[in-house]
């Protein structure tokens, strides 16, 4: 899971050369709709749509729908590995969103150290990796990691006790139909080159319906808690692959800005003790 939502970065980035964000959208979430949708309905988890379609609509518009078209966007200016390591901040915000509309406890000493260490590791790449040509494309990314950590909450909150199945298939199928009608009216003059078909098949396939059914036996075997660890690994993945096969740099930034959030994430959502949770199981980690 760490590789698999890792690489979704670098294929973003590859693919954004030649298709506009709106329409890799579309073809990412037809082809993981196309390959979730049938085992949804032949395991019949698709029923409740009629009563719950407005919380359907307004966790796809905030977890996928937006933050897929602005992260790719963003790409189309910004490093992938830097991409990867902004959307690391999404436990950040998530430990404040979550405090701020449930019951919880408050975030505490080690907590609050945790958000000011992360947002030490954002001002770290953004300071020593960014260009002021790009701060605007940062301020994109800060849209995705805002509906990254609150489309959580929404699916906990107002469709956790439904199949993960269904609701990652409803919801693909929702968010390709609605940019259906801009992506097949601005398709690229030219056929695609072979390497960006590969990335937009391999977007769909493996980092989107696979990965979802992958993810569902983790959270099976190990439980949300324990799978909550690749958020910590992805961005890890992503930089690697950046480096590796674009070209991207390692710099100081980088390294110091990586180390920063990572460390500020797991004090801020690190409980206080390891309890059991009735968390829905796409609530633990959020994906590119």
């Amino acid at each position: 899971m760490c590789v698999v939502w890792g690489i979704p970065y670098l294929l973003i980035k590859v693919a954004v050369r030649d298709l506009q964000p709106a329409t890799l959208v579309f073809f990412r979430t037809g082809i993981g709709a196309a390959l979730l949708v049938p085992i949804a309905v032949g395991r019949h988890q698709l029923g409740w749509l009629r009563d719950r379609w407005k919380p359907l609509v307004i966790y796809t518009v905030i977890e996928i729908a937006i933050p897929w078209v602005l992260l790719s966007t963003a790409e189309q200016r910004l490093p992938s590995s830097l991409s990867g390591l902004l959307v690391a901040a999404v436990p950040l915000v998530g430990a404040v969103a979550s405090r701020a509309v449930t019951d919880r406890e408050a975030l505490g000493a080690r907590g609050v150290s945790g958000l000011l260490i992360g947002l030490l590791g954002v001002a770290a790449l953004v300071g020593l990796d960014v260009g002021t040509a790009d701060i605007g494309s940062v301020a994109i990314v800060g849209v995705v990691v805002v509906g990254y950590a609150i489309g959580p909450l929404i699916l906990a909150h107002a469709l956790g006790d439904l199949p993960s199945l269904g609701v990652v298939a409803a919801s693909l199928g929702l968010c390709a139909v609605g940019y259906a009608p801009y992506a097949l009216t601005h398709l690229p003059a030219r056929t695609p080159p072979p390497h960006v078909i590969a990335a937009i098949v391999v977007l769909g396939v493996v980092c989107t319906g696979a990965a979802f059914v992958l993810f569902f036996h983790l959270i099976a075997e190990v439980g949300p808690v324990r799978a909550v660890v690749i958020t910590y690994v992805n961005p890890a993945v992503a930089v690697l692959l950046g480096v590796a096969f674009l070209g991207e740099a390692f710099s100081t930034g980088t390294a110091v800005g990586f180390a920063l959030i990572l460390t500020g994430s797991y004090l801020a959502t690190r409980p206080a003790r390891m309890v059991p949770t009735d968390r829905h199981p796409l609530a633990a980690v959020p994906e590119p």
